[in-house]
């Protein structure tokens, strides 16, 4: 593993090992984590329309993205049943189940070799950002085939063994959604195209490079002579992770470059493959089902599909079943394990949605509350080891961005439109007592102010400020006694948190970088009293969702510095699955990833050790 990696600007998950074992000496605590994980994920194999699914893997584990073997015997898939991101391989009739690899890196998206002695797969295990593999299977011997910076999914074995086709995000920047200018917002869309590679890593060769369009999900003809592939605008393909958006099945003769369209029209059309010289199959994807599509105009009914993989022979279909239906799913109670850790974080890492927040005896956290609908317009405690919830507080907007009093006595938080609803509906500062008494707004700000953080001593709240317009107003500082408020910072700044020695306020800044193709969001910390500007993070890329420790020695954050680890319309309900939890020291030094997957991970709250060990 590399100490370094100057693709990245960070250090590697190797080196993260070695200074989480120095946190974990020191006692570092429980960390919840809202993470964007499915409830269920299962592999069916079913006749080749879908019909007569059974279970192909036994056990209730999370096991993801199958292909066939090339003579049909075998599925490979990914299943992260010891914790990390593996590969598996398991005969078609589901015998013979064995793990492939043992990394504690994200290990993703295999296909076998045509003469079944070799497994390509993507992995993030050198740099953080994913390459493909190749593993020997018989001395499991693993070399990096692509090794470049960037991201390289989907890799596809030629009939003859000789040359892998995969797509890429290699040198496209992390644009945002105003692409292909510089500014955008949170969410990143993706430029990704289509490349062949030799086997031995010699012969590089793009196929598909349209600036305006990102190509994936390459599949070879049985004779090698054509690869098919989806396309679509790359401005739709942060909306394709909720199935929304249209792409174009095409193929393209690999010797001439000659295009042939087989499918186009309205509908998300990914994953497509080859049943017959004629015949293509693929995946239409909404936000809630899949249906398997057949270039003859036939069609299945829908149902929780998703990454279908047709056998050679085109009689039978893998996918998985569950992710559509279950990601992120409200009944997901706090404290369960995060999925995709990085080998001995130093923490308890578990899961808890809804803008989680500890209280300062480390005894209850406080959500918003997540439902089937009215979603977080309630506020609801557990109890710190996820027993006895119950609901303090209703309102009949949002309320979000939840802090509490140093003392244990308040607690402060957003009530009105958030995210889209920003610009165009207001919202103030609340706080409550403890016990669900006492609500009141502390602003009446005309706009919208929201995500606030208390001062120690209780007596402030800073909190960040929209009005009508996309560029935000920057921080205030409201005076809780009075109600009056004060400027802070003037700029693009959100998600502010005041450190618990009270002398530094940290928050998100979105501003252009001149080393970087699009703008960025970064982490800043500044005094109360507006001075000490500081920036603590630089690499490319989005950097938000910051929390202080409890002795405000560190800072934990999410990063999208890694980029995507698949193709981002394959993206299966998440807003950001490429942000990873981070942290760092509180001066911005030690900057380390504690997670490896590919889930979205955002607003941290941090229990300290000897409070969880009472």
């Amino acid at each position: 593993m590399r100490g370094f990696s100057a693709r990245t600007g960070m250090v590697s998950t190797g080196v993260a090992l070695v200074v989480a074992a120095t946190l974990d000496a020191q006692d570092v605590g429980r960390i919840f984590v809202d993470q964007y994980q499915p409830l269920r994920s299962e592999l069916m194999i079913a006749d080749v329309d879908g019909s007569n699914p059974r279970k192909l893997v036994a056990g209730a584990e999370l096991d993801y993205n199958a292909s066939f073997s090339h003579d049909g015997r075998w599925v490979v898939f990914t299943s992260e049943r010891n914790g990390s991101a593996d590969i598996y391989r398991i005969r078609a009739d589901g015998t013979g189940l064995e793990r492939l690899t043992d990394s504690p890196a994200f290990d993703d998206q295999a296909a076998l070799s045509p003469d079944n002695r070799s497994v390509a797969f993507v992995s993030s295990r050198d740099a953080g950002s994913t390459d493909i593999y190749v593993m020997d299977l018989e001395s499991r011997r693993v070399r990096n085939l692509t090794n470049a910076a960037g991201g390289d999914f989907r890799p596809s074995w030629s009939p003859d063994g000789q040359t892998i086709a995969f797509t890429s995000d290699r040198g496209t920047g992390q644009p945002h959604q105003g692409y292909p200018g510089p500014a955008g917002k949170w969410e990143h869309v993706q430029w990704a195209s289509i490349y062949l590679i030799g086997v031995d890593g010699a012969g590089l060769r793009k196929l598909t490079s349209d600036p305006e369009t990102s190509a994936g999900s390459p599949s070879w003809s049985a004779d090698g002579s054509r690869i098919v592939f989806y396309e679509m605008p790359v401005v739709e393909t942060f909306g394709a992770h909720f199935g929304r958006g249209a792409s174009t099945i095409v193929s393209m003769d690999v010797a001439t470059g000659e295009r042939t369209v087989h499918a186009s029209g309205p509908g998300l059309k990914v994953s497509p493959q080859f049943l017959a010289p004629d015949r293509v199959g693929y995946w239409v994807k909404t936000r809630g089902a899949g249906t398997l599509a057949f270039t003859g105009g036939e069609a299945a009914s829908p149902r929780d599909l998703a990454n279908p993989s047709w056998s050679p022979d085109g009689a039978q279909v893998v996918y998985q079943s569950g992710q559509l239906e279950t990601m992120h799913h409200y009944t997901i109670t706090p404290g369960k394990r995060l999925l995709g850790t990085v080998e001995d974080p130093g923490f308890e890492l578990v899961h808890a949605s809804g803008w989680p927040a500890i209280s300062p005896d480390g005894r209850t956290l406080v959500v918003s509350e997540r439902s089937p609908s009215s979603d977080r317009m309630a506020l609801v405690m557990w109890d710190a080891d996820g027993t006895n919830p119950r609901r303090v507080y209703q309102d009949d907007v949002t309320v979000m961005g939840l802090e509490w009093t140093r003392d244990g006595e308040w607690l402060a938080f957003g009530a009105g439109g958030f995210f889209g609803q920003r610009t165009s509906q207001p919202a103030q500062i609340w706080r409550i007592r403890s016990d669900g008494s006492e609500p009141h707004a502390v602003t009446d700000e005309p706009g919208n102010a929201g995500f606030p953080s208390v001062s120690p001593d209780g007596t402030r709240i800073v909190f960040r400020y929209w009005t009508d317009n996309e560029a935000g107003e920057g921080l205030r500082i409201v005076d809780v006694a009075t109600g009056e408020s004060s400027v802070l910072t003037t700029d693009y700044d959100t998600l502010p948190q005041w450190s618990p020695k009270g002398d530094q306020i940290m928050f998100t800044r979105y501003a252009p970088d001149a080393r970087y193709p699009y703008d960025e969001f970064d982490i800043w910390t500044i005094r109360p009293d507006g001075t000490g500007l500081k920036r603590l993070t630089d690499a490319e890329g989005n950097d938000a969702h910051s929390h202080w420790s409890p002795d405000g020695e560190h800072i934990l954050w999410s990063s999208s510095r890694f980029g995507y680890k698949d193709e981002s319309p394959l993206t299966i309900n998440q807003p950001q699955p490429y942000a990873e939890l981070f942290i760092m020291d509180a001066d911005g030094s030690n900057q380390r990833p504690l997670t490896d997957n590919q889930y979205e991970e955002g607003t941290p709250a941090w229990i300290p050790a000897g409070i969880v060990r009472r």
